[in-house]
């Protein structure tokens, strides 16, 4: 008997004790905030990841300062240790308590749900709509913090009443909660949108380009490094560099099922005199695959036929949900479609896992899998769906791969297994994709064929897979799991000379072009600073090595370098600095 937003957790499940004390701390601080607000409105107060908040509708709007307020309410009321009792109520008693209350959020899920009978908590002299599960006393729940506020609009709906909501975190330990604030704290510093400014590797410019980051030098080199690797790692393991329009037809979006199923999400470009003639920015690479791989006769000899593209790709974000580079509407994938038979698809989505596996180790990160059904919004024969999600089920088994399943999270056109990573905070970030596709290549959309060895016309099976995901978003990923430390070979600037006085610059600036010819990437601090000032410049800037050049060093040909993020130092000639720093250059994919 659903009732509000929670989830209904067995008892059995790990997470059962720490989700009733979250959805229990959730009524205590609707408890508190109907104490020191009577006339206020609550909506639904779920449970979230690593915490809970509430909507509401009152006059007055919460402050910052309100949340200590809130806090301090919430205190007593766990101090009066109630006891979390359940009770039934017919519609008819369940509409009249809340009417008498003037819960009108309330009255409007009792009447949306229309059963017979409806679940009630009570803690104190306060009652909610919940049908649980709950702790036993309030006492568990005095391990809290209250975190923000935000707008919201009731069950999401932007043409519904505008709402605030109050957000919190809960644990079931002091330490618990102190370790998850400190991590908190940490997150904060290493916000990839305060050190992509500060290190200089992009900018935003909302009032011109809403949603689109403008790539600086450095960052641009960040980029280059890891597509330049993809496309070699790509090429390595069969696949063709291909590149398509930024801008089609609406007539290409209408066969692929994108204008009737994502056409809200896409930029159109429409033609006054000729609707035939409107036109799409592009949201996705696939269409055009299609277009690509149907443009001649094929064989069942070029199969699997793999084609990697990672042209620019435009999708309309709502403004509210645009968040650094993690939410852009402008962005780049490494993209790839693979076009197969049947019984290539086992082996050929082991060889896709191979990938992911190989480019998540070079930064360190392990991942798990989530297998996403189809949706209710589906395209195509369900049995061709059954199909599809069968193989991808044996290929996690096959590879003996972390999975778990994700009812009816699927695209629109086939099941697909997503990859999360886990960063250097334990974070998990949702970034490598492979999809598996029988509706696109079908008859009913692009009618693609090649012959089999019995010279008879087949349709191919397509696997729409992404490494990385998106550029911008695994930049901002690897921002904040190295913290802007990023490792030699991706630094943007690799090594900074710090001439000790202004007779040593010209000779830093000679080193300087040799590195460059060593394919290092380094520069001149040649400002007026103390030497001092210039080594903590380059440490803020988190610049792997600090190269300090002084008369010493210029008489006995050497260098004294400082390495970031550590105690060692070091005075070498230039050969054996190479030497020591080459095999932190030379990563291959």
């Amino acid at each position: 008997m659903p009732q509000d937003d929670n989830p209904h957790l067995n008892p059995e499940d790990p997470h059962y004790e720490i989700e009733c004390i979250r959805h229990s701390t959730a009524h205590i601080m609707a408890q508190a905030m109907t104490r020191l607000w009577p006339e206020i409105k609550l909506a639904f107060g779920p449970t979230i990841e690593n915490g809970f908040y509430y909507d509401v509708q009152m006059e007055h709007t919460i402050t910052p300062e309100d949340l200590e307020t809130i806090s301090k309410e919430m205190k007593k009321a766990i101090k009066e240790n109630h006891k979390f009792e359940q009770k039934n109520l017919n519609k008819e008693e369940a509409i009249a308590f809340f009417k008498e209350h003037k819960q009108d959020f309330k009255i409007d899920q009792i009447e949306k749900l229309n059963l017979e009978e409806y679940s009630v908590y009570q803690q104190g002299e306060f009652t909610d709509l919940c049908s649980g599960p709950h702790v036993s006393y309030s006492k568990k729940c005095k391990h809290f913090k209250l975190m923000n506020i935000s707008g919201a609009y009731f069950r999401g709906d932007e043409s519904g009443e505008q709402l605030q909501r109050v957000y919190g975190t809960a644990w079931k330990t002091k330490e618990a909660l102190e370790e998850h604030l400190h991590f908190l704290e940490e997150a904060k510093k290493r916000d990839h949108r305060k050190l992509g400014v500060e290190l200089e590797l992009f900018e935003f410019h909302s009032d011109i380009s809403p949603g689109a980051a403008f790539w600086q030098p450095k960052g641009s080199v960040i980029w280059r490094l890891l597509s330049d690797k993809t496309i070699d790692f790509h090429i390595r393991n069969g696949y063709q560099e291909v590149r398509t329009p930024l801008i089609f037809n609406k007539k290409l979006w209408e066969k692929s099922g994108h204008w009737e199923h994502y056409q809200e999400n896409m930029y159109k470009v429409p033609d006054p005199e000729n609707d035939a003639n409107t036109m799409a920015v592009k949201p996705m690479n696939c269409p055009g695959h299609m277009q690509m791989f149907g443009n001649k006769k094929r064989s069942y000899r070029e199969l699997p036929l793999r084609l990697h593209d990672q042209s620019q790709l435009h999708r309309f974000e709502r403004s509210g949900t645009l968040n650094g580079l993690i939410r852009v509407r402008s962005f780049c994938q490494d993209d790839a479609h693979i076009f197969l038979r049947e019984e290539q698809i086992v082996e050929e989505c082991k060889n896709v896992i191979t990938m992911v596996a190989r480019i998540y180790s070079i930064f360190d990160m392990s991942f798990r899998c989530v297998l996403s059904t189809r949706p209710t919004k589906m395209m195509g024969d369900p049995a061709l769906w059954d199909k599809a999600e069968a193989a991808l089920t044996e290929v996690l088994e096959v590879t003996k791969t972390e999975y778990k399943i994700n009812e009816g999270d699927g695209a629109f056109y086939g099941p697909k297994i997503d990859f999360y990573v886990k960063d250097s905070l334990k974070r998990e970030h949702q970034c490598a994709t492979l999809q598996l596709d029988f509706q696109l290549p079908s008859p009913e959309r692009f009618d693609l064929k090649y012959t089999d060895e019995n010279n008879e016309l087949k349709t191919p099976i397509v696997i729409h897979r992404a490494l990385y995901g998106s550029f911008d978003r695994f930049i901002a990923i690897l921002i904040e799991h190295y913290a802007g430390a990023f490792p030699l070979w991706l630094s943007p600037i690799q090594c900074r000379f710090i001439p000790v006085a202004s007779r040593h610059i010209d000779h830093c600036y000679q080193l300087e072009k040799e590195f460059l010819k060593q394919g290092l990437r380094a520069e001149v601090d040649s400002s007026n600073e103390t030497t001092g000032k210039k080594l903590r410049d380059g440490k803020m800037k988190k610049i792997p090595y600090l190269i300090v050049i002084g008369d010493k060093e210029i008489e006995n040909n050497t260098l004294s370098w400082n390495q970031y993020g550590s105690d060692k130092k070091g005075n070498c000639h230039i050969e054996e600095f190479f030497n020591k720093i080459k095999p932190q250059q030379d990563i291959v994919y």
